[in-house]
């Protein structure tokens, strides 16, 4: 039981703290409510026009590159480093799944034309 009581008291302290301060920013931070404080601030642009707009999802694009070449490295360096010893041929077969998923993404980028430089 004495195990618990630990845990106890610990989560007991991690909310105590939270409580703490939470009450020491209401006590003191000040709260002087200004028309600058109430309107919209976002990356240092003043909003100007309507409050939504459609924007480009070509952040998407990035993002799924970034899986393709970059995630790919965080697995496969690791790999590459352990392979000189002796790791079977089941983690082989399944560097050669992950490799073939990352093809298959880098192939569906190349024929979207995602990685054109213009």
């Amino acid at each position: 039981m004495s195990d618990y009581a630990v845990l106890g008291f610990v989560v007991l302290l991690g909310v105590l703290l939270v409580v703490a301060a939470g009450v020491g920013r209401r006590l003191l931070a000040p709260s002087h409510v200004t028309v600058a404080k109430l309107t919209t601030y976002e990356s240092g642009v003043d909003p100007v026009g309507r409050g939504w707009s459609q924007g480009s999802l070509r952040y998407l694009v990035f993002a799924f590159l970034y899986v393709v070449f970059a995630v790919d490295a965080v697995y496969l360096f690791p790999w590459a480093l352990v392979i000189r010893t002796d790791l079977g041929v089941a983690s082989l077969v399944e560097m050669g799944i992950f490799i073939g998923v990352l093809v298959l993404g880098l192939a569906h980028a190349w024929r979207r034309g995602l990685l054109t430089w213009w």
